[in-house]
Parts: structure tokens; C-alpha cells; sequence
């Protein structure tokens, strides 16, 4: 059978469909069911198991999580075992780490009420609380393809085959999608979601925002001495190892079991091309007021993930016809906090609270406008409102001017003015690189497999897995246009951003080829991203694939 003759997909109705048992479509699946237990819901989640493609820092402020589940902190299966008991800034040169005093710092980024943990094992738990209520989970399915009406609504979104062979022939396991329809539907697919921007260009939603802005975030699990450890000690960083007109910091949290999470974050409007995130996350750790933390410990886990940091003003119209853009798939990350778990279940109750009116006054596959009209003056709104200046200070000013500039408006702000009105964003962040000619190739020291490592050491322990043999996932528009472009001009930025090992340029007499490694590719959509031409897009491999992430 080719693929032109492919069976009609099964369908399934249900009131609503959610893409993706994050915590903004598990914290909307529910609510919804808290709201009305009759209603069917299904979430899809393109991991093999619920969790296993989360990842976060992760300090969790429990604001949303009091309004979803008040009881949470007497339920011993919950994972958040850790309040923030200290609480450090440090500004850090390379031999030096110059702790900030926190009662400079804005009363914003206080983290004592806040939480330590690993987001996937909050999402694990969450998973069957919803199931309990009556949602259906459909986990190792990946949303492939929005479904529309013929008056052009969304209806639902399909799953994506199953046993396609890289060259595109059907194999003897091959199954068809099955389309999920609802009357509305839920996208919380995370940063740079794929069907989420199909959706954004589709409806023109980002007309009137902000250009989107993103991060990439790098996180380790470390089991460390227990002598070093400090159970609720978290502490954040800016400088060493980035240069001033690099945006980006760090984070230690220090929790259950003598785990430590570190991780790193690079602003994705850096301009040199030479620059390796995953590298300047290594280099990081060899810090002498980081290393000695780590000394004699054990490495456990390792992911990567893009992080929208556009905020409050590149947050695109999060409704059209038939459904809504929740979570981190619609940014609402707070930067200056590295936070988004809280706005993103926010903004899922939100939404599902809106869904719920629109159901109970028989309305189907119409616009959510009551939703978009709302978010700005929730608590959700509000939290991004106060921080709206922080990153494009920070990228205008660099480091030092930007972050004091940014601290001071966030000051300001919570007095209930700015000086600075609303800061815009300059452009994307594919557009920001230089040619390589401007910059002088970085000589990375060399991994020494104790403190630091390579890529593909590291993705082995992100348990990452795709069939091999499937269509490759990572879709080049223009071949020549990336030898001509992203090899010449820029030198092959793709091997250095991505934190996998996916993309190399590999010498041969007849040229360099660029040869895309899909199984390594960790789903961070940092290509999708950073590619100076937009000439990389992203999409879902078979459901079930990518990484397996455990306690991150």
C-alpha cells in the first residue's frame, strides 16, 4: 500500500481535546472534570509515558497548584518534598562568585514559599489524579495534524502514523492515526509547539504581539556527598561564563535525596556563531565556587529544552475558532524568576474555566474570546505585567546595565508604575547571528568525564530513543540554501546550538554534506529556533520517541 492509498483514520468524539499532559493540559483536564464531571476529555501526549518529556529547573511557586488541589501538601504521593529554606544571587567572574544581598533584590524574586522538585514526577502524579476523575490519557501518540471544519474551526487534531519507513514505504507494522475530535481543543504542547505555530501563522495570532523570544535550557541531575549538601538551598548566577552581550544564567537546587539540579540558560539572541550552549554549560560547572559541589559526585541525568522569553508582550492571541493556546505553547515563562510551572497551569484553569461556560451554554468550535479578553487581568497577566521589561533590557544594555536596569523596573513595578512603559523585543532570534567572519572560533576544553562531558555521553543518559528506521523528523526546506547560508556564511552554527549531537557537516571530496543524527534529537526545538534561515522545522516523530526523562 502506498501512501496515497491510505484507510480513513477511526475518529473518537470528546468534548474537549488537549494536546500534551503537561502541567497547563493535565491542570486544564482537571479542572474541567472539577467544573463538570459529565464532560469527556481526552490529553494526548506524544511521550511514551506522561513525564517523559518534561523538563524544568525546577523551583515550583504553588500558587496554581493551592487552586487546583488545595489538600496537595498532605498527599504523601506528591513529589514536591522540598521548601526553599536559603535562598542566594550571585554575580560571578571566572575566579570569583560576588553573592548579591536579597534584600536588594525585588520582593518578586522571593522563593521561600516555593517548592524543589522534578516537574515530570509533578506531572506523573498529576496524571492519575485527572484519570481519576475521568480523563482519558492517550500517552506515545504524538498530535500530528489539526483537523478543520469546512467553515475552517478547528475540530480536533490528528494522531500520527505509525510504521512508516524512512524512505516512506509502509511496513508490516504500520498503523493508522486515529482523529480526536472535540468541540474545542486545548494546545498545550510547550515552547515552540509544532502545531501551536501551524496555528499562531494559520489565525495570524502573533499580528498584534511582540516577536516570540526563546532560551535554551540545560539541566543535570547530580547525586552529590551528602557532607556538601544543603536540602532548600537554591542559588542563581549571571556572568562567568558568558560575555556581557550574551543574556543567560545559571541555577543550583539542592533537594530530596542528596540530589542536586544545576542547570544553565542561554538567551537565544546571542550573535556569535561559534558559541556551544552545552559547551558554556560545561564550563560553568568547572567554576571553583561550582566544582567543589560536584567533586566525588554522580551525574544521573541529563535534558535540554527551549524556553519562551518573550513574556508578557510577545504572548500571542490565545484564541480562535474551535480552541485556545495554553501554557508554555502561548509563553508565559516569567524570565527574571525562571518560572513558567505556575502561569502555566494558571493559564490552563483559566481556560478550562472559560471552556466549561462556553460547553454548559451549548457552544462548540467557536472562539474562546471570553478566555483571551480575561488572561491579561488574571494572575497570570498580572505576573507577567510586572516583569514585561526584564529581558529586552537585558538584550539592549547587555548584561550588567540590563539586569540592574531590569531589576530596578521590577522595583518599580511592584510600587505600580514604570519608567520604561513597555519595552519591545528587537527582533527574532534566528536573526541575530553574525557571519562567522566577524568572530574568532571558541576553543572548548576538552570533556574530562568526571565533571564534564560530551554530548553524546550526556544524551545517553536522557534514555533518548526513536525507531530508526522512520522518516526523519528534523525537515530541511532548502539543502543548497544551507550549505550556501548556514555552512559558508555562518560555519555550521547546528552543530554547536544543538545540545544532542544531531547536526554535523561532514567533510567529503565532494564537499561538506549535513547529516542530521534524528535519534540523538532530545525535542529541545532549539533548531526550529536558531537556524539563521528558518530553514529547519520540527516536527513529532512516532509517538513514543525522543527522551525518557526520569526525575527531571
Amino acid at each position: 500500500m502506498s501512501a496515497e492509498e491510505l484507510p480513513p483514520r477511526e475518529s473518537m468524539e470528546f468534548d474537549v481535546v488537549i494536546v500534551g499532559a503537561g502541567p497547563s493540559g493535565l491542570a486544564a483536564a482537571i479542572r474541567l472534570k472539577q467544573l463538570n464531571a459529565d464532560l469527556s476529555i481526552v490529553v494526548v501526549e506524544k511521550g511514551s509515558e506522561v513525564g517523559a518529556h518534561i523538563l524544568s529547573g525546577a523551583v515550583i511557586d504553588p500558587v496554581s497548584l493551592d487552586k487546583l488541589i488545595p489538600d496537595w501538601r498532605e498527599d504523601a504521593d506528591c513529589p514536591l518534598k522540598t521548601q526553599v529554606k536559603d535562598d542566594r544571587f550571585y554575580w560571578t567572574t571566572a575566579t570569583s562568585a560576588i553573592r548579591l544581598p536579597n534584600f536588594a533584590m525585588p520582593p518578586l524574586m522571593n522563593n521561600h514559599h516555593c517548592y524543589i522538585g522534578s516537574l515530570g514526577d509533578v506531572c506523573r502524579w498529576l496524571g492519575p489524579k485527572a484519570e481519576a476523575l475521568g480523563v482519558e490519557i492517550y500517552p506515545g501518540f504524538a498530535a500530528a495534524e489539526v483537523l478543520y471544519d469546512d467553515n475552517g474551526a478547528v475540530r480536533g487534531i490528528a494522531t500520527g502514523d505509525m510504521g512508516i519507513a524512512r524512505d516512506g514505504s509502509l511496513k508490516d507494522s504500520f498503523t493508522r492515526g486515529m482523529e480526536l475530535l472535540g468541540k474545542y481543543t486545548l494546545f498545550a504542547e510547550g515552547a515552540r509547539g509544532s502545531l501551536s505555530k501551524q496555528l499562531i501563522a494559520k489565525y495570524s495570532l502573533d499580528a498584534k504581539s511582540e516577536p516570540s523570544k526563546f532560551g535554551i535550557g540545560l539541566k543535570e541531575v547530580w547525586e552529590i556527598d551528602p557532607a556538601k549538601h544543603q536540602k532548600g538551598l537554591i542559588q542563581h548566577s549571571f556572568g562567568w561564563p558568558l560575555n556581557n552581550s550574551t543574556g543567560g544564567g545559571s541555577f543550583l537546587y539542592h533537594y530530596d535525596d542528596n540530589k542536586v539540579a544545576v542547570g544553565f540558560v542561554v538567551h537565544l539572541n546571542y550573535d556569535d556563531p561559534y558559541l556551544s550552549p552545552f559547551d558554556e554549560f560545561q564550563r560553568f560547572k568547572t567554576h571553583p565556587s561550582i566544582r567543589t559541589v560536584f567533586e566525588g559526585g554522580k551525574r544521573i541525568s541529563y535534558g535540554a529544552r527551549a524556553i519562551t522569553e518573550g513574556g508578557y508582550q510577545s504572548v500571542p492571541r490565545l484564541s480562535f475558532p474551535g480552541g485556545a493556546l495554553i501554557g508554555c505553547a502561548a509563553g508565559f515563562v516569567n524570565v527574571p524568576r525562571i518560572k513558567g510551572v505556575h502561569n502555566a497551569m494558571g493559564s490552563g484553569m483559566l481556560a478550562a474555566e472559560h471552556v466549561a461556560a462556553a460547553l454548559g451554554a451549548g457552544r462548540a468550535n467557536d472562539e474562546l474570546v471570553e478566555y483571551e479578553n480575561a488572561w491579561r487581568d488574571s494572575a497570570v497577566g498580572k505576573d507577567l505585567h510586572r516583569v514585561r521589561n526584564v529581558k529586552p533590557l537585558w538584550s539592549k544594555f547587555g548584561t550588567i546595565i540590563g539586569v540592574a536596569l531590569g531589576g530596578f523596573d521590577m522595583w518599580c513595578n511592584t510600587l505600580g508604575f514604570s519608567l520604561f512603559g513597555t519595552q519591545s523585543h528587537a527582533k527574532l532570534d534566528r536573526s541575530t547571528l553574525d557571519a562567522a567572519k566577524a568572530h574568532t572560533p571558541i576553543a572548548y576544553p576538552k570533556p574530562d568525564g568526571k565533571l564534564t562531558f560530551d554530548k553524546l555521553s550526556s544524551v545517553f543518559l536522557s534514555n533518548t530513543n526513536h525507531e530508526e528506521d522512520q522518516p526523519v523528523h528534523l525537515k530541511v526546506a532548502d539543502m543548497n540554501l544551507q550549505k550556501a547560508s548556514e555552512h559558508d556564511v555562518y560555519a555550521g552554527p547546528s552543530n554547536r546550538y544543538c545540545p544532542a549531537g544531531v547536526y554535523e557537516w561532514v567533510e567529503e571530496t565532494s564537499g561538506p554534506r549535513f547529516q542530521i543524527n534524528a535519534q540523538n534529537c532530545v525535542h529541545c526545538k532549539t533548531c526550529d529556533v536558531k537556524d539563521p534561515n528558518g530553514n529547519i522545522t520540527w516536527v513529532p516523530p512516532e509517538g513514543g520517541g525522543g527522551p525518557n526523562y526520569q526525575g527531571m
